[in-house]
């Protein structure tokens, strides 16, 4: 057997074209169990001298031979490329795109496009173009690869099953985990303990949300809870020109680096959606001040390759 079948490919740039060398072939159980009909119906047709069981046992050959031609054509010449991926966070879903192009000019059908944790079939017209999102869950911060991809196809009798395998240079970056009842961050340097900071009075209100168990009781807006029996705190943003510190060394020593950088995605995230102008200190290094979406990225960026060398 061909040991090419069974050989990790290192990651490949775009496009990648399935050419002839690298698609193979094999019968599905389907396959092998028409297969050994069409024996069965060969050594009857010897032994009792039928000519219309040859000719039915050999039109049956042929159509097999004619359908692993087919599944071997309906993936020749198709041309990948890749899309845009879509960051996340631990534990979220990671969107990784890719477009199958084809150049030949005629129509290919079910075909199937598999990762580790998803299969999407779809067909593929000619001479066009067709994206294709495959996901996977991210289960640490920094780069994800997308992995070994097969494309397969079982067209058109299913009797045969026609694939491809490559692992493409697609990257994604995964942000760290959102700590789900982070504490108000420090504002203007003021505050830095990193465990509590109520509204003061100088902030906005800015509505009502879901209670944390970090709030303090200043937080609580009882009447919004006598109303609805459950318990509701009160959000502030910060009044025009306050900009916050968002610091790594102001955080409690009792955090370990996956929480201090959970906190510090919280507070990040929360900024950009309040259009807040904030600076990110790391240890080895400062971000900002900014607040748009491209200081926020750069911002989770920093915080997701935090403590990995530049080559790992």
């Amino acid at each position: 057997m061909d040991l090419r079948l069974f050989r990790i490919r290192p990651a490949e740039a775009y496009p990648i074209v399935l050419e002839r060398r690298r698609i193979f072939v094999l019968p599905t159980r389907s396959g092998l169990l028409f297969a050994f009909t069409l024996f069965a119906m060969l050594l009857a047709s010897i032994n009792y001298t039928l000519s219309l069981g040859y000719a039915l046992t050999f039109l049956l050959a042929g159509v097999g031979v004619t359908s692993t031609f087919h599944a071997y054509r309906n993936l020749l010449g198709i041309e990948v490329n890749g899309g845009h991926g879509t960051p996340a966070h631990v534990s979220d879903m990671v969107g990784f795109e890719f477009s199958l192009n084809d150049k030949a000019r005629r129509d290919r059908f079910a075909i199937g496009v598999i990762n580790s944790e998803e299969t999407v079939v779809t067909d593929l017209p000619a001479s066009s173009t067709l994206h294709v999102r495959l996901t996977c869950r991210a289960i640490r911060r920094g780069p994800l690869d997308a992995g070994r991809i097969v494309i397969e196809t079982r067209f058109p009798l299913g009797l045969v099953r026609a694939w491809s395998v490559f692992t493409p240079d697609h990257t994604v970056i995964v942000y760290p985990a959102i700590e789900r009842e982070a504490p108000n961050p420090p504002r203007g340097g003021e505050d830095h303990d990193g465990e509590s900071s109520a509204s003061d009075g100088s902030d906005d209100f800015a509505g009502l949300r879901g209670h944390r168990n970090t709030d303090s009781p200043r937080q609580m807006a009882w009447k919004a809870i006598a109303r609805a029996d459950t318990l509701i705190s009160k959000s502030f943003t910060a009044s025009a020109g306050q900009q916050l510190d968002l610091r790594w060394f102001d955080l409690p020593d009792t955090l370990d680096t996956e929480a201090r950088l959970s906190r510090l995605t919280r507070w990040v995230v929360d900024a950009a959606a309040q259009a807040r102008e904030y600076t990110l200190t790391l240890p080895d290094q400062s971000i900002g001040p900014g607040h748009d979406a491209t200081h926020r990225d750069r911002c989770l960026t920093a915080l997701a390759l935090f403590g990995m060398s530049a080559h790992s």
